[in-house]
């Protein structure tokens, strides 16, 4: 198991103690009511849930890009040394990665435009926690599909070279492969559309 292991189960353990005495301590001196999860999030500004859904649909999405064209140029350039015609053809999957980039740049600007200034002396409405929260979870939604779409078409990209490099005739098979890889970052997309779909912009207690 070795010491890491050792205090990975140590730090669980004390953790997880130090959870249940706490609920403990609470709930039997009579203040059970503090675990209160919606007093917790009404206490949070929406704000933050929608530039946290917003950072999280970008950021995931150039991970997930970056990643990809790691894993398929590192395979290319090594093929390439060997079989210097598969350069130019397997620069498909360079630009499929990129494509899953710009899906997160453009979803974050539309997430953006639901964003205004608001007075938050009065409060927040509750359109305005709808929004915040729903930006949250389909930035979210679009980041982590980005994210594993990117994984997807930089190893497909990958094999995609060494086979070219092997067999010519095995690249459009493959290519086909990466193609559907690739349509999992749109699903993404659609699905962070019909989250925030209804979403209206911040507007405050009038």
């Amino acid at each position: 198991m070795g010491y890491i292991g050792y205090a990975r189960t140590a730090l669980n353990a004390t953790v997880t103690f130090l959870a249940i005495w706490a609920g403990l301590y609470l709930l039997l001196t009579g203040r059970g009511e503090r675990f209160n999860v919606g007093g917790y999030l009404l206490r949070l500004s929406p704000y933050m849930w929608a530039l946290y859904g917003i950072s999280f649909c970008i950021g995931l999405s150039v991970i997930g890009a970056a990643w990809g064209i790691f894993i398929a140029g590192s395979s290319i350039l090594g093929g390439a040394v060997r079989t210097p015609r598969i350069a130019t053809k397997n620069l498909i999957s360079i630009i499929f990665c990129e494509v899953v980039a710009i899906y997160g740049v453009i979803m974050a600007i539309v997430f953006s435009a639901k964003i205004a200034a608001v007075s938050s002396e009065k409060g927040f409405s509750s359109s305005d926690y709808y929004t915040g929260y729903s930006l949250f979870w389909g930035g979210l939604a679009v980041g982590l599909s980005n994210l594993i779409c990117g994984l997807a078409v930089g190893i497909t990209g990958s094999n995609a070279a060494v086979a070219d490099a092997h067999d010519q005739q095995l690249f459009v098979k493959i290519l086909v492969i990466e193609i559907f890889g690739s349509v999992i970052g749109l699903f993404g997309l659609i699905v962070g559309l019909l989250v925030t779909g209804k979403a209206e912009d911040f507007t405050g207690i009038i």
